[in-house]
């Protein structure tokens, strides 16, 4: 599936652009929506562990809880089409919605209180949630926008999470600007965040129905999984299983592995003030340069296949450099021990590091979905690839969270396998990166026709 479609000259045809819309039923109103969405449940979870380690003092029971919540997001993610075809996308993406509240009271009363206990059983709640609304909302920020306004959707839409992070930090610093020491945050903060968080489902009650969804190219949108559930499920196994897919699984885990890395490490090594600050311009910088990596992947003046490939090339420059520059410091922190304030001598160039890790993530988070709507060859395979991608995310995550719940790990060892992974999936994920505007007499793959079977063909799919 393309994110443009374009003519000769690379523009695409003014009649694409001029089909009257309703704003209310357009995909900018809808992924503002799904933006919204996101930014009340995955936005603000982002916001409280960018914190560091939910905002406590150590980061052991946040990481093992957050382990948990990835782990059952795997499973949850794969049902996810399955539960689609009974109930429909608005009201799975509201579901999903559900679960991420209780997690935010968990961390208010561990933080507040020092109870244990709620702060596991929020976490499985959200791990149950999160992983249908991770599934949907991806399907929805793939398929609703019109093929020349893809990059830019997803930019805007993965804005929103930032946001969240943006807002919880600067809560955060305005709660905590005195505080120059390591420790907790103030439990104030969470209170808002749980706010924000139980209005997830009243804003997913605005989404638009696929079928009633109005796009400026005058096609519909339709989401609706046809198939049993059982034929869903073997459906999603036999993508799961396809060639492209599993040459891109270790890129997205060197992707969202770094997430619990990078937290971890702020949590460590930095005072409460500093953690908080991070947080923030970690947000501002990230939708800067989230939105920018968007709106390269739409310029339909240059080749989708420069376009891919400049951006993987440039990702994987920049994420090579952090991750030295990360391991070289925390190989140091473990002897040393830190603890870096804002007027701490060394403090910019161990706070720097997180920032533009943070900001990198961002920008080949966005890839991922560039890369997964080049894979996938129709409408009810956006559905299943958006749930095997937040799936794998998922399980990546778990094992990061996992492992950063171990002090050696969490200090060093963690940083260490990121770069691993970074340099073992270069090649994997070169494979498809290769493909993807290499069709012959076309500089876009045309959209996907449905087949019989419900799945999509693309025109002149080349096979890896």
């Amino acid at each position: 599936m393309a994110l443009s479609q374009v003519v000769n000259d690379g523009s695409p045809t003014p009649e694409e652009r001029n089909y009257p819309v309703r704003w209310y039923r357009s995909t900018g109103f809808n992924m503002t929506i799904l933006g919204l969405c996101n930014l009340a449940a995955p936005g603000i979870w982002g916001a409280m562990n960018s914190l560091g380690a939910g905002g406590a003092q150590s980061p052991g029971l946040v990481n093992a809880a957050n382990a948990l919540t990835f782990s059952l997001m795997v499973v949850s993610c794969y049902f996810t089409s399955a539960i689609i075809h009974y109930i429909g996308v608005k009201n799975t993406l509201i579901i999903g919605t559900i679960g991420y509240a209780p997690y935010a009271a968990g961390l208010y009363t561990n933080n507040r209180y020092g109870v244990e206990w709620l702060v596991l059983l929020g976490a499985a709640l959200c791990g149950i949630s999160a992983g249908i609304f991770w599934a949907t909302e991806a399907a929805v920020a793939i398929a609703y926008p019109e093929p020349w306004n893809k990059g830019r959707a997803l930019g805007w839409w993965l804005t929103f999470r930032l946001v969240g992070q943006t807002i919880g930090g600067a809560i955060n610093l305005r709660l905590n600007a005195d505080r120059d020491e390591a420790g907790k945050v103030s439990y104030t903060v969470f209170l808002v965040f749980i706010a924000l968080q139980a209005s997830g489902p009243f804003v997913a009650l605005f989404l638009t129905k696929p079928s009633k969804v109005e796009r400026r190219d005058g096609k519909k949108v339709g989401l609706a999984i046809a198939g049993r559930p059982w034929h869903e499920i073997k459906m999603t196994t036999k993508n799961l299983l396809r060639p492209e897919f599993l040459l891109v699984l270790l890129w997205i885990g060197q992707t969202v592995f770094a997430e619990a890395v990078f937290f971890t490490y702020l949590a460590l090594w930095f005072s409460v003030r500093a953690r908080a600050l991070g947080s923030f311009l970690a947000g501002v910088i990230g939708m800067v340069v989230g939105n920018g990596v968007g709106a390269w992947l739409d310029h339909s003046r240059v080749s989708i296949k420069l376009r891919a490939r400049s951006t993987f090339v440039s990702i994987v420059v920049m994420s090579g450099a952090w991750w030295l520059w990360a391991t070289v410091l925390a190989t140091r922190f473990r002897v040393t021990q830190p603890t870096y304030d804002w007027s701490t001598p060394g403090f910019g160039t161990a706070f720097a590091v997180y920032v533009l890790l943070n900001v990198t993530f961002q920008a080949n988070y966005l890839f991922l979905y560039f890369i997964i709507a080049h894979i996938a060859k129709g409408e009810p395979e956006i559905v299943r690839f958006a749930a095997l991608l937040r799936g794998t995310e998922s399980a990546w995550q778990a094992i990061s969270y996992g492992l950063s719940s171990v002090t050696v790990f969490a200090e060093v060892g963690a940083i260490y396998i990121n770069l691993g992974l970074w340099a073992l999936s270069i090649y994997p994920a070169w494979l498809v990166i290769r493909h993807i505007g290499a069709e012959a007499g076309s500089d876009e793959r045309q959209l996907p026709s449905k087949t019989e079977d419900g799945i999509g063909e693309a025109s002149e799919h080349k096979a890896l």
